[in-house]
């Protein structure tokens, strides 16, 4: 029998699902909350940015960061979800996965996932299923997971 996993996601929330069978029902496991994703940007900085010298004269200016504040919680979301998947791996929780997530952190779980994790992925939908209910997002994957 093959245990499957599917991780429902987006930036702020997570859902973690087991199949038993490629045909079977859904039955939830864990649910994962990001709050900091729906927080204001200034509030997650506490301080402006750094000033910097120009290399030629007298000027200043203030340096910009490469990622933000928002999109810096955005990453440590996923990669907390990708250490999470991981842990299965290594637990023998699962025989294979799929990942159902908003386009744009779908990415960004990408990007986090280990070379060997990524073997066992077999199916990624890139849309934002997070808010629908259990029996919906069933109806929403492929019959044969």
């Amino acid at each position: 029998m093959t245990k499957i996993w599917i991780l429902s996601a987006n930036s702020g929330n997570a859902k973690l699902f087991s199949a038993d069978s490629p045909i079977g029902p859904l039955t939830e496991i864990e649910t994962f909350d990001n709050p900091a994703a729906r927080t204001k940007q200034s509030d997650l900085t506490t301080d402006r940015p750094g000033r910097s010298f120009d290399s030629h004269g007298e000027g200043r200016h203030a340096m910009e960061v490469d990622v933000s504040p928002h999109e810096q919680e955005q990453i440590r979301f996923a990669k907390f979800l990708a250490d999470r998947l991981e842990q299965g791996r290594l637990t023998k929780k699962f025989d294979r996965f799929v990942i159902v997530a908003a386009p744009a952190f779908l990415g960004l779980l990408r990007a986090n996932l280990s070379a060997a994790l990524t073997t066992l992925m077999s199916l990624e939908i890139d849309k934002d299923y997070t808010a629908m209910k259990i029996d919906e997002l069933r109806t929403r994957l492929p019959e044969r997971l």
